[in-house]
């Protein structure tokens, strides 16, 4: 069982990964809408995995990656986005993000990139 910080700016795509992870054994610990946001939250919650998503204002989630790698180079961060450009997979990896998850989001691939992620 792990827990779980789901970062993204759009209400909608939060519940609807929470509402994904709701028939897993995994428990959501918080919630943020920004990079800024998403680091204070990790560094208080200290969650096992985070989901972030790429585009959001006042921080982007690449940006925030950065940052907390910087204070935890074991974070496990998955990082979602509806752009799907190999570019920004790539920059995602190098900031540290341990997987890509394309959005519409598929329950399966959310699921198994979180199991994957915390062996």
């Amino acid at each position: 069982m792990a827990t779980v910080l789901i970062v993204d700016d759009a209400k909608f795509m939060r519940m609807t990964l929470a509402k994904m992870l709701q028939n897993t054994e995994h428990t959501i610990i918080g919630e943020a809408e920004n990079g800024q946001e998403a680091i204070k939250l990790y560094n208080e919650l200290k969650p096992d995995i985070v989901t972030m998503d790429i585009t959001m204002p006042e921080m982007s989630g690449l940006e925030a990656t950065k940052q907390i790698m910087k204070t935890d180079s074991n974070a496990k961060i998955i990082v979602c986005s509806a752009m799907s450009v190999q570019k920004t997979v790539v920059e995602a990896i190098e900031a540290g993000a341990k997987d890509f998850i394309v959005k519409p989001f598929d329950e399966g691939r959310v699921v198994e990139a979180i199991n994957r992620v915390l062996l």
